[in-house]
């Protein structure tokens, strides 16, 4: 902001991207000169790194496969038993919602403390819904590492007081933490039909499907009351139709079933509203209706006010259903999309839900079979999808994309992707006007393993057919997008052009590499884009196929910060690359993107390039030779390297025989130092070091390993290189 004398108010969207980097998310209330961005959320989340801790920091860390790059924040912190983190609550609050991971296969507890008291109740914490494998879907590797529990204080607090939570019997890794005012069970509205009255077991001990299909069955044009209490569906309803289901809260009437609606077509009129439905979906199986509604609700129908967690989907609609509302809704933890419009939608208003943690494109409409159009994406707030977009628009006619707010996105995904990517036919391209309008995108974009380049924090992609839509794009932001800002893109690889399209308005800060990434012919006018803190140049512009065409940029006006164009299109712009780092004692590996011939289960490359010595990288099982590589980026006069192993003493010494190779291209390796037993001691603190030449120079540094007396795997926690 420009200094003055007069106090100016900051935009809403500048503002919601500040509260995010500061450690707090809340709704930020409209006012009559502005349009908020995101969400009106019932409750406050602080991160856990802005909070008081025993434990131990991890990340920021924006490499695939990593803890720390799932977290929102890309940071979080990592309890053993005893440790605890305190939160300063911040806001009135009688409940909190924690996102938290546990490692692969335990579960435990959480203590809960109030202002230094100790609460009867406990937070259970589990992996049983987390480390997803969708090995079928190219570049995916083991995700969705963290999950949600909630939990009702018993007593009020208030802004300023103090809620802790400590470890018992398993690390946990606290990401973040909601805090809410729930409000009291609403009452039984008049005229109802109780599924109670149904013989429905509020214990969750009985079945009580029939009783609700009886109770759907008799309250016919009225309303099916869920009072509070936990209830077990165990298959789904069907021939839903003309009727209102309503739970006390969603906090107190929970339906426990991994299915609850499921059906090609209804007459409509359906109203879905205040209740909970938990799921028991541990890993993603696409030909499974894993959802809370899976086909149709029918027109005229709404969603609101929803708990929906652990399902494969929340929604995913086909048919008619059309006019559909779907507003005030929480969806955590799906294993695939939040919420797919799966063709032939027609007038549907998606607004002011939160997801977070979803196994794919957090809200799509996917023109399958028919276009969806009309309809609209609205004041969402998105955090954390795990293996795809914030926002997706595949296909389709006359659609919107406005005041949204996502953040920290993670592999083969953007903030915000518009594309002619049909997956099947028949697929309706994108026609008419797409309207993207005052969005926020906070850390958004991400590394594509499938492409072995960046994804932009919004992304037009032609992926399967041009782009002849009218593509509007307006009043963006973009807040510590770890590669490029707008990228324009053919992903199949065909050289269809993008174009059409017009930026205008947008606010760009902190982009690692560029501003603009063009990689396929089309054009795009720019005007009043102004951007600051650009990594490498403002403009990486190389069409692909070579020779496909050219991208042709149209400076509209009023653009600032970015007037540069990256001139080598043989490499590719590294964040940050324009802006070197001072510090000569660096790692020049940490963080960096690694690759192996082979990892086993969970232990994946970039662990040995995360910081954290606790976390390790180990090769495929009896498989000799192993090897792993880091890209430091450009060409490093590397002359050491420190290789660790966990310092714990549960790792017993071992002689690791190993060689140390490096190629400034990424294909043709030269030995650097010839192979040699190293021994790793933890009694020495697992650590050994290796010298390099005073004449290497390497981009591309590889380990190559052929033995470990302790395991019949190549392994390390930490491979750091150092130019001095």
């Amino acid at each position: 902001m420009h200094s003055s004398r007069s106090v100016r108010r900051m935009p809403l969207a500048c503002a919601a991207a500040v509260a995010l980097a500061a450690g707090m998310l809340s709704a930020t209330p409209a006012h009559s000169a502005v349009t908020a961005v995101g969400a009106d959320l019932p409750f406050t989340s602080v991160e856990a790194e802005s909070a008081t801790s025993t434990g131990t920091k991890i990340g920021p860390d924006y490499t695939q496969g990593t803890l720390a790059s799932e977290a929102s924040g890309r940071q979080a912190v990592r309890l053993s038993a005893g440790q605890r983190v305190e939160f300063t609550v911040p806001r009135a609050a009688n409940a909190a919602n924690v996102s938290y991971s546990v490692p692969d296969g335990q579960s435990g507890t959480l203590d809960v403390y109030v202002n230094g008291t100790k609460l009867a109740k406990t937070l259970t914490v589990t992996s049983t819904y987390s480390y997803v494998d969708t090995s079928w879907i190219p570049g995916a590797k083991t995700h969705h590492f963290f999950d949600n529990a909630r939990l009702l204080l018993g007593q009020d607090v208030q802004a300023g007081d103090k809620v802790a939570f400590q470890a018992t019997n398993a690390q946990v890794t606290v990401d973040v933490a909601d805090f809410e005012q729930v409000a009291a069970s609403a009452a039984r509205p008049a005229g109802s039909v109780s599924v109670t009255d149904k013989g429905a077991d509020p214990s969750g001990q009985g079945d009580s499907t029939q009783a609700f299909r009886d109770a759907i069955s008799a309250a016919q044009g009225g309303v099916v009351w869920i009072p509070p209490g936990d209830y077990r569906v165990t298959s789904s309803l069907n021939g839903v139709q003309n009727v209102t289901l309503q739970g006390a809260g969603s906090w107190y009437s929970v339906v426990h079933t991994s299915r609850f609606i499921d059906q090609t077509s209804s007459s409509g009129g359906v109203r879905l509203k205040d209740f909970a439905v938990i799921g028991e979906v541990t890993e993603r199986v696409d030909s499974n209706p894993d959802n809370f509604v899976n086909g149709s609700l029918g027109p005229g129908s709404s969603v609101t006010g929803m708990w929906l967690q652990h399902l494969k989907v929340g929604l995913w609609l086909t048919g008619n259903n059309d006019n559909l509302v779907v507003e005030n809704n929480r969806i955590l933890d799906t294993t695939a999309d939040g919420l797919n419009l799966n063709g032939n939608a027609r007038g549907v208003r998606v607004r002011n839900n939160f997801l977070r943690n979803n196994g794919d494109d957090a809200l799509a409409m996917w023109s399958l079979y028919a276009p969806d159009t009309n309809s609209s994406f609205e004041n969402n707030t998105i955090t954390q999808p795990n293996l795809a977009n914030g926002i997706a628009i595949y296909g389709g006619t006359d659609l919107a994309v406005k005041n949204n707010l996502v953040s920290d996105t993670n592999a083969l995904g953007s903030g915000i992707a518009v594309s002619n990517q049909k997956f099947l036919d028949p697929f309706h391209p994108l026609s008419g006007t797409i309207t993207v309008s005052g969005n926020t995108l906070v850390r958004a974009g991400a590394m594509n393993p499938n492409w072995n380049h960046p994804m932009g924090a919004l992304r037009v992609d032609s992926y399967d057919n041009a782009i002849e839509a009218t593509v509007n794009i307006t009043g963006t932001t973009i807040t510590d997008s770890p590669y490029s800002a707008f990228e324009f893109v053919s992903g199949g690889g065909h050289g269809y052009a993008t174009k059409n399209i017009t930026v205008d308005g947008a606010t760009v800060t902190n982009v690692g590499t560029v501003v603009v990434q063009a990689e396929s012919q089309g054009a795009a006018k720019f005007s009043n884009v102004q951007a600051t803190g650009v990594g490498a140049a403002g403009v990486y512009n190389c069409p692909y196929p070579t020779g496909s065409g050219t991208f042709t940029l149209t400076n509209g006006g009023g653009n600032s910060g970015w007037d540069s164009t990256w001139a080598d299109c043989s490499t590719w712009p590294q964040p940050g690359s324009g802006n070197p780092d001072p510090d000569p004692a660096r790692n020049l590996a940490k963080g960096r993107p690694a690759t192996a011939t082979g990892s086993q289960d969970v232990y994946t490359p970039g662990k040995a390039v995360d910081g954290d010595a606790h976390t390790y990288w180990e090769s495929t099982n009896n498989a000799f030779p192993q090897s792993w590589t880091v890209d430091l980026g450009s060409p490093q006069p590397a002359r050491r390297l420190v290789l660790k192993l966990p310092p714990a003493s549960v790792w017993q010494a071992r002689t690791q025989t190993l060689s140390v190779l490096g190629s400034t291209d990424g294909s043709s390796y030269a030995t650097v130092v010839a192979s040699k037993d190293y021994r790793f001691d933890p009694a020495t603190g697992n650590t050994v070091t290796v010298t390099l030449p005073s004449d290497t120079n390497l981009r591309y540094l590889r380990l190559n390993v052929t033995a470990n007396t302790g395991w019949p795997a190549a392994q390390f926690s930490e491979v750091e290189a150092y130019l001095s």
